[in-house]
């Protein structure tokens, strides 16, 4: 490791806010694979799972100078959509009736998307 390489500061710095700006609850796991399946046009799409909840989002990409200012000074995030829905128990799969199998991820051990996943969890 070179001189230059040991002086680097390494800092973690997580998100202060998620601004969810819009949301829909599923009925079922299964209509929330149905809904991923087809927005990805069948192309494979995961889920991801934690607390109870299967859910995905979209962010709103800091393709534009006041996004990217508003992330990077204030950690603020903006999610422009978010599928939910409630599945106590994690299962790796998901298959519809219409026999699409979307993969579930298990994130249950990333802080962030679980207390997501909780705030989710507690909509009505």
């Amino acid at each position: 490791m070179s001189a230059n390489q040991s002086n680097v500061n390494i800092k973690y710095e997580p998100f202060k806010e998620i601004v969810i700006m819009e949301k829909t609850r599923f009925s079922s796991p299964d209509d929330m694979a149905r809904f991923t399946s087809v927005i990805a046009g069948g192309k494979l799409a995961g889920l991801y799972w934690a607390e109870g909840v299967v859910f995905l989002y979209f962010p709103l990409p800091p393709s534009n100078t006041a996004v990217a200012k508003t992330l990077i000074e204030n950690g603020k995030v903006y999610w422009t959509f978010v599928g939910y829905a409630t599945m106590p128990k994690y299962l790796s799969t998901i298959e519809t009736k219409e026999k699409m199998i979307v993969p579930v991820i298990d994130i249950s051990t990333n802080p962030l998307l679980s207390r997501v996943a909780q705030w989710l969890k507690e909509q009505q």
